[in-house]
């Protein structure tokens, strides 16, 4: 099953001997480092094992939100605000964004409740998140055939075309002087004298003095085969999208049954406002103590399942050679199938509550593999273990919208500069160090 339309980017056919550093992931977090970087004049290879934003930065809903975010994400998410708003004429392209606020629907007074303290986290930054009445929300949205107690809306939040945005930020970092190499995966790093020194690649080796890892759902493995661990787990979304409808709301809405957003095309797209899928796999075993707090937390909007991916993930190697194939170049791209029966489900929700959407037809289906960490906020840090090595990754579904700030805060950590947040809630040490793993139940 196909994923959606990439924007088409070629990456550099030369190999570099020697920068400063290399990204390994060609998604919005891996470009978004390189970017930083490379405007500061900092000699960048971003390495990718396939091509730039074809797993889960292209596959997400699109969604640029503040609203509902964990209270530790919500600083760094204010600066990717900022940064957004200017980001299109910075990088001299067209990502699709637009400021079109965001709607998360209550349906029982619970969620009010909780969505009415989550708005005490947001006092003290720029954004005018707000509780809407029964009456407000149908002013907003008058042919909504649904019943609600109120909803949560922040107008700051906007949208924007996760096809077109990681292409878009790895042609403006290639413009700052970075290399991007495509299906070029990385295999391992070398060390000399305790810290990073190299990479090498299926090309050749890069020799360098610091590595980012953004490697996305691919991360824990990468750590492994370094004798690192990575609590980190794979979700399946299933998503589809419509053709143009001349009708529809131009806001974003969550709903329990259903989620939606304008696309810059006219249509809209639509997932599951709470379903995924978590297939069982050997990880599902390594990590299932750092994951029961999760998993008491959210078990509702789970699908257990177990298929063949657990003979697929069940042989792969996780100490390879370097002079040979990585598992990373076996799997290029991580493609897994939708589930069309939740993404239907939510359609029909769609076109029950909305009836302008009676007459939209599907586009398209596809699914991403979202990576998710316990707490489920991201790994942004130094690893104080391997001096040079830094990951950024984790980020549990919320990884578009906050990417090009979490691409500033990783270029700040890297450079040693003030960082622009304080990134002690991201540390990866806190899955060693005997710290309390919290699970942030308040939405």
């Amino acid at each position: 099953m196909p994923g959606p339309r990439v924007v088409p980017f070629y990456g550099d056919n030369d190999l570099p001997e020697r920068v400063d550093v290399v990204v390994i992931g060609g998604g919005i977090i891996g470009v978004s480092t390189a970017l930083e970087l490379a405007e500061q004049g900092i000699r960048v290879a971003l390495c990718e094992k396939g091509q730039i934003g074809h797993e889960q930065s292209s596959r997400n809903w699109g969604w640029v939100r503040i609203s509902r975010r964990d209270p530790r994400e919500i600083a760094l998410m204010a600066e990717a605000l900022k940064i957004w708003q200017t980001l299109d004429s910075r990088i001299a392209a067209d990502t699709g964004y637009t400021q079109s606020g965001i709607v998360f629907a209550c349906h029982d007074d619970q969620q009010v409740e909780k969505y009415q303290q989550w708005l005490q986290w947001v006092k003290e930054f720029p954004v005018s998140s707000t509780m809407l009445d029964e009456g407000q929300f149908r002013q907003k949205f008058p042919a909504a055939n649904m019943t609600v107690r109120g909803a949560l809306y922040t107008p700051e939040d906007g949208r924007a075309e996760p096809q077109k945005v990681a292409p878009a930020i790895a042609e403006a970092a290639r413009r700052n002087g970075a290399y991007i190499l495509t299906e070029c995966a990385v295999r391992g790093i070398e060390t000399s004298a305790g810290r990073v020194s190299s990479v090498i690649t299926e090309r050749g080796e890069i020799a360098c003095q610091s590595v980012v890892l953004a490697g996305g759902a691919w991360s824990s493995l990468f750590t492994a085969r370094h004798d690192l661990r990575l609590p980190q787990l794979k979700v399946i979304n299933s998503v589809l999208r419509t053709a143009p409808l001349s009708e529809g709301p131009t806001e974003t809405l969550w709903c329990q049954g259903f989620a939606l957003r304008k696309r810059q095309d006219g249509g809209y797209t639509v997932a599951s406002g709470h379903e995924n899928i978590a297939d069982i796999v050997p990880d599902s075993f390594r990590y299932a103590r750092d994951f029961l707090p999760a998993l008491r937390n959210d078990w509702r909007s789970l699908r257990f399942r177990v298929g063949g991916r657990f003979i697929d993930e069940a042989r792969l190697d996780r100490h390879w050679q370097m002079d040979r194939a990585s598992p990373f170049e076996y799997c290029r791209v991580l493609d897994p199938r939708p589930s069309y029966a939740m993404a239907d489900g939510a359609f029909r929700q769609l076109q029950q509550h909305l009836p302008s959407f009676r007459q939209a037809k599907i586009a398209q289906y596809w699914a991403g593999c979202i990576d998710v960490v316990p707490d489920a906020v991201p790994v942004i840090s130094a690893v104080d273990s391997k001096p040079g090595f830094y990951i950024a990754t984790g980020f549990s579904g919320h990884g578009f919208g906050i990417g090009p700030a979490a691409g500033r805060l990783m270029a700040d950590l890297v450079l040693g500069r003030q960082p622009i947040v304080d990134p002690h809630a991201f540390r990866f040490s806190r899955f060693s160090d005997g710290s309390k793993i919290e699970v942030f139940s308040g939405v």
